[in-house]
């Protein structure tokens, strides 16, 4: 399995971008679809965003389309999330996570892979 650890969190004020990057190591990174989920105070954890393992498909919460973009570099074992336009209701921790599947799993928060500890982003007004 791989072994994730994200960054990137922070504060910010609404309106602004933020990207967030999970590094990975261990043995085969591009075997990983790897993907962001996120729980927000008081709230069960959500699927954002996912991405297959060669990049070329991806997989988004209809809630999170347009603000949200999901990619990855195999060559460095990340992958990144950039958000624009942030609201305060982005507030919430951002969890990366990686499975060896790529399918509806990832919108049901079905993941047997790995995660990271989380990065906190908190959006004020």
């Amino acid at each position: 399995q791989v072994q994730l650890l994200e960054s990137g969190g922070g504060l910010v004020q609404a309106g602004e971008s933020l990207t967030l990057s999970c590094a990975a190591s261990g043995y085969g990174f591009d075997k990983y679809a790897m993907g962001w989920f996120r729980q927000a105070p008081g709230k069960e954890r959500e699927f954002v965003a996912a991405i297959g393992w060669t990049g070329t498909g991806t997989k988004y919460a209809d809630s999170m389309k347009g603000r949200f973009t999901i990619s990855r570099d195999n060559a460095k074992n990340t992958v990144t999330l950039q958000v624009i336009s942030l609201k305060p209701e982005d507030t919430a921790v951002y969890y990366c996570a990686a499975d060896l599947d790529f399918g509806d799993n990832w919108y049901e928060g079905v993941i047997f892979g790995s995660w990271g500890p989380g990065t906190q982003v908190t959006v004020s007004s």
